[in-house]
């Protein structure tokens, strides 16, 4: 059986695209329900060498640093089963690089996870965990 040849670098992979694309509506359906709680984005996809920053919030005083995580289905797991303690270590780093880039006064820092479970066809579910360990 012969294997397909591998993409052209230059011929986008579908798969991609369309997981990136659930991606973006996810963090566009998170970032609705945040502000619909009275939270401000600031920012949005914020990057640095050290990695990226789904959504950036302000809570009242607080700063908010929120990781979405966005699923069509749970067959591989929950959309907050992929944050781990390493993941929410890195998005804490993040987090302080953030603060250090802009002139924010801020009284505290949290860390907060978003999943959104958006299958084809039907409702979507948004979960949110606020303050994570």
């Amino acid at each position: 059986m012969a294997r397909p040849a591998p993409a052209h670098p230059f011929v986008p992979d579908p798969a991609a695209a369309r997981k990136r694309l659930l991606g973006e509506r996810g963090e566009t359906i998170a970032a609705r329900h945040l502000v619909g709680r009275g939270m401000v984005v600031l920012d949005r996809n914020w990057r640095c060498d050290a990695g990226e920053i789904d959504l950036v919030l302000r809570d009242g005083r607080v700063l908010v640093i929120c990781e979405v995580k966005t699923r069509s289905s749970t067959d591989y797991g929950a959309p907050l089963e992929a944050v781990d303690r390493r993941k929410a270590d890195r998005l804490r780093r993040l987090g302080a690089r953030w603060l250090r880039a802009h002139d924010h006064h801020v009284d505290d820092v949290r860390i907060d996870l978003v999943g959104v479970l958006a299958p084809p066809g039907r409702p979507v579910e948004v979960e949110h965990v606020e303050g994570i360990g």
